[in-house]
């Protein structure tokens, strides 16, 4: 199985010095390659109005593919290159012909998303020009590393074309027998990192669908966005958010204006910078952090299946339409809430916990199933009756059993039967939902088990696990 480790690495000054130029050259290169994207996509295409009976149409030109941008390096490479804005000279030979090939495979792929959509047919937005900032990863191919020695704590590779040992820092030990792939070198807001890719023969590839879901091994996660909640499970728990944008909004809001001040291209202004991108860096951290932790605390319940919602990210965060009077004077349209609302979304990050959640599932032998969840809010897990229908309404007292449900731990439960396939049809007629093939009565004592015997929240400790 590929694993991916992360490392803190320590370059010295010859070599941080290196390796800037190189991002400087994969920088270069990268633009120029999308230039020659962009200008053939303008060349070849006419406008809808244009009737190519009566308008002349440009000359088809060759398409810049990746084979073709690829071909140029040889040449590139028998001379420096003279940046016309700046003035530079860029020397290609100093970089590993493997790292220049992937620049070119990087702007292959963007731009194929831009223009027929990923695997799932989704479409990304038009490839943006890098600056520094955001270009700063570079990749080094396996066989481009040599491992000289490994000590306690640290490894030393040596790298083609880079000058010395490069020093990593091994916070946790490499597994036995590991084949090393490939590595990524980060530059972030407080140095250099190594993200090594192996390949650990000792974990097998996992088959999600050797696992067949059952009541028993299923476990079903409702994402809650209410206070301090951030997941509900089946089994009557809660799980704590963290919360860490809002905890450092004020201090990244005042690095942010003291910046503001400042001249710009001043020291001052430069330092600030910096003080800004390591407190959200800080921020960063800290929410993948407790993505992880909240990822092994539901490993650790021992199930085997993880339902969770299908969410529409984009939408959820999205800006409410805006409304018009008769004179064409904006009317208020709940944006200011909303405007709330959108950061707690983005602040969750329900869509990075998701994906680790699979990661981590995927190691230990676990199956994470995404589901459309309509509804499942709103009805009744062992009764097809709709009650939630307010989203104030975070409880429900039933008088004929003398149950309080609350309505996250409800909606948990809904969606474990979502996955499991046991959640009712239902249809609208005249704005009324009708339930239509129902199973409740199959699940309905082990729901009223798990509602009777619901824990207080926050069982299932997550910040105490390291």
């Amino acid at each position: 199985m590929l694993l991916n480790y992360q490392y803190r690495a320590y370059p010295n000054t010859n070599q941080k010095q290196q390796l800037n130029s190189w991002l400087r050259i994969g920088q270069y290169w990268y633009n120029k390659q999308l230039g020659e994207r962009f200008s053939w996509y303008e060349n070849n295409r006419c406008s809808i109005d244009s009737c190519p009976l009566i308008c002349s149409l440009p000359e088809l030109r060759e398409n810049s593919g990746f084979y073709s941008q690829k071909k140029q390096l040889p040449a590139i490479k028998e001379d420096l290159v003279i940046v016309q804005h700046s003035g530079e000279l860029l020397d290609f030979t100093s970089v590993p012909s493997q790292t220049l090939q992937d620049v070119s495979k990087r702007v292959d792929l963007g731009f194929k998303r831009f223009l027929q959509g990923d695997s799932n047919g989704k479409r990304s937005g038009k490839p943006r020009f890098k600056n520094s900032a955001r270009y700063r990863t570079l990749r080094i191919e396996g066989q481009a590393i040599a491992i000289e020695r490994i000590e306690k704590d640290w490894l030393f590779l040596s790298i083609s074309k880079l000058k010395g040992w490069f020093k990593v820092r091994l916070h946790r030990s490499l597994p036995d027998g590991f084949a090393l792939k490939n590595m990524l070198l980060t530059k972030k807001s407080d140095g250099w990192y190594a993200t090594i890719c192996l390949e650990d023969s000792t974990v097998p590839v996992f088959n999600p669908d050797e696992i067949i879901p059952t009541w028993e091994n299923t476990l079903g996660m409702d994402a809650v966005l209410h206070e301090n909640d951030y997941l509900a499970t089946s089994d009557g728990t809660k799980l704590p958010s963290l919360k860490s944008f809002r905890k450092s909004e004020k201090r990244l809001s005042e690095v942010q204006r003291r910046k503001e001040k400042k001249r710009k291209g001043s020291k001052a202004r430069r330092k600030l910078a910096k003080s800004q991108g390591r407190e959200h860096q800080r921020i960063a951290r800290a929410r993948i952090d407790h993505a992880y932790k909240t990822a092994h605390a539901l490993i650790r319940t021992g199930r085997k299946v993880f339902v969770h919602e299908d969410l529409n990210l984009k939408a959820l965060s999205k800006r409410n339409k805006t409304k018009l009077d008769e004179d064409g004077k904006y009317l208020p349209n709940g944006q200011s809430a909303k405007s709330g609302l959108n950061k707690s979304w983005s602040d969750a990050a329900f869509g990075q916990f998701f994906t680790i959640l699979g990661y981590i599932a995927g190691k230990a032998g676990s199956r994470v199933i995404a589901v459309r969840t309509a509804y499942t809010s709103q009805l009744l897990a062992y009764r097809d009756e709709i009650v939630f229908t307010d989203c104030d309404m975070r409880e429900f007292w039933d008088t004929e059993l003398s149950l309080n449900v609350d309505r996250d731990i409800n909606a948990g439960i809904n969606i474990k039967r979502m996955g499991l396939g046991l959640f009712p049809t239902l249809k609208r007629r005249k704005g009324n939902l009708v339930v239509g093939d129902s199973t409740t009565n199959s699940t309905l004592k082990e729901v009223l088990a798990v509602l009777k015997n619901a824990p207080e929240a926050y069982t299932i400790t997550v910040l105490s696990l390291v």
